[in-house]
């Protein structure tokens, strides 16, 4: 119950009034003890009251028993899968190596090469929105991996195979649905009614708890963008926002101690931005003390004690609380019945008040609703069309798909280009055998037809020679025979000088 700056808890065993200060709410809180206790009702009453208060709450709802919620306050109902809620995302930049890595179940070499996958799509203005933008990075990087070698370090390619598995495993399981746009913005969680009620946004586990890594690492990224993305606003009157982590465990399992580091350290300074952070666990010891020392409001159901493992943390837990002499704080504590609780608020100068024994207030009880309900509750939601219109904008899958047909396209030119100028140069080849063997041909038809001429001119000169030679044998024998035998003799010497000089001149020709 709200009331004066105030959320009344519950009634102590002298029918006194026990209450929440609104503002130290943004001191941190926990809701601890062993299942079926009480502990979901003092959530539902606790959200109803910061509602009423014009807070906005958050909650996580592992049963799928939250949604009566509705009945008294106004909700959105959210889910990662899309099914049960409105759709809710984040991209691949937003999410970071550190807690995608932990998503991914990477090891820690493995874990640094993604690192430097982001800071290559970071330098080169490449936008991881979802996963095959994750993946086709992944690629780039290992087919440009000597390239980057001397300004990134060595990108080895078993971790980038490991790390393509791992997202590949991802996707067969759903998780890639977490990742893409619209993301996700926290101011549309931050917000009131017109009747000036916080709104409640209520996001399904109730499938995701069979994830507890993406749940974990979730809630611890919930938490990260919520100190990144609000400013400064120290104490105010009431917070800005509570956050409710059921199953608080989950978010400190196998978290590395880097990570651990930076969850203590925003859980410390997230106060300043006016938000509260409540843990829900079935006991103390399952968050860190590093942790828990920030928690300055305790609600402690009964715990069991059945073994000394058990009966060790009890006494951990009894002995963290300032005593009250009315009772004994342990064994108080190990008989809590159902609806009783052990609580400790910080008071008005921010000191934790003594520890006292109260009756939980239920508020207004609320059970589940059925498909229908819940489908009209989130069609009706102002936040609707904002976040089931799925976004598939410019980012480093289509930028990286165009650069590689860019280059299969230059590939594919470069080698029809070789091929042309392979071609090009096999018929300029034959092309000049065919020009070499023409020149040879015509050669030849040259050296022969000038053999020919020269035999033609040598048998002209012969017989101009012969000719020549039988004029002046006959000549000379005209003279010898007309001397000799007169007229007769001279025809008779003429035509024998004739042939004798005929004949000598062809036996020099014929040498």
């Amino acid at each position: 119950m709200f009331q004066d700056n105030r959320i009344v808890i519950g009634e102590n065993a002298q029918g006194g009034t026990c209450s929440l200060l609104t503002n130290m709410a943004n001191r941190h809180g926990m809701i601890a003890g062993a299942t079926g206790t009480g502990k979901t009702t003092t959530v539902k009453a606790l959200a109803q009251d910061f509602s009423a208060a014009g807070v906005p709450v958050f909650l996580a709802d592992m049963k799928g028993d939250l949604g009566g919620m509705t009945d008294v306050c106004p909700v959105n109902f959210w889910d990662l899968y899309g099914e049960r809620g409105l759709p809710l995302r984040t991209t691949i930049s937003e999410m970071g190596p550190v807690l995608l890595s932990r998503i991914l179940g990477l090891t820690q070499v493995q874990s640094d090469v993604l690192q430097v996958v982001f800071k290559i799509a970071d330098d080169e203005g490449l936008l991881l929105i979802d996963t095959k933008d994750l993946r086709s990075m992944l690629a780039y990087a290992g087919e440009n991996a000597k390239e980057y070698a001397m300004e990134y370090g060595k990108l080895s390619s078993q971790s980038l195979s490991a790390i393509v598995r791992s997202v590949v495993a991802l996707e067969a399981d759903g998780g890639d649905l977490f990742f893409g746009e619209p993301a996700l913005s926290l101011g549309d969680w931050l917000c009131t009614d017109n009747q000036g009620r916080g709104v409640v946004q209520i996001m399904d586990c109730t499938k995701l708890i069979h994830h507890p890594v993406m749940y974990g690492t979730f809630m611890l990224w919930l938490i990260s963008e919520l100190y990144e993305s609000l400013p400064e606003v120290g104490d105010p009157q009431k917070p800005k926002a509570v956050f409710f982590f059921d199953e608080a465990h989950l978010l400190f399992n196998n978290a590395p101690k880097y990570l651990m580091d930076k969850l203590e350290q925003t859980v410390k300074l997230i106060r300043s931005k006016g938000v509260g952070l409540y843990f829900i666990s079935q006991s103390p010891k399952d968050i860190p003390d590093s942790v828990l020392a920030q928690l300055g409001n305790k609600i402690q159901h009964g715990l069991h004690v059945y073994t000394p493992t058990e009966q060790k943390a009890a006494k951990a837990a009894a002995e963290s609380y300032r005593p009250n002499p009315e009772f004994d704080t342990y064994e108080t504590l190990t008989n809590l019945g159902i609806g009783e609780a052990l609580i400790s608020f910080l008071d008005e100068n921010g000191a934790p008040g003594m520890v006292e024994k109260v009756k939980i207030m239920p508020g207004q009880l609320v059970g589940t609703i059925d498909d229908d309900q819940r489908d009209r509750c989130i069609k009706s939601s102002l936040l609707y069309t904002r976040y089931t219109e799925f976004m598939d904008r410019d980012s480093a899958y289509e930028f990286l798909t165009r650069l590689n047909m860019e280059k299969e396209a230059q590939a594919e030119k470069a080698a029809e280009e070789a091929a042309a100028a392979k071609q090009a140069e096999k018929e300029a080849k034959e092309q000049a055998r065919a020009e070499a063997k023409a020149a040879e041909r015509e050669a030849k038809e040259a050296q022969k037809k000038q053999d020919a001429f020269g035999k033609e001119v040598k048998r002209a000169a012969a017989s101009t020679a012969k000719t020549t030679a039988g004029t002046v044998g006959r000549q000379v024998g005209n003279v010898i025979g007309s001397s000799v035998g007169g007229k007769f003799g001279k025809t008779l010497g003429g035509n024998i000088g004739a042939s004798l000089g005929r004949g000598i001149l062809g036996v020099f020709l014929k040498k």
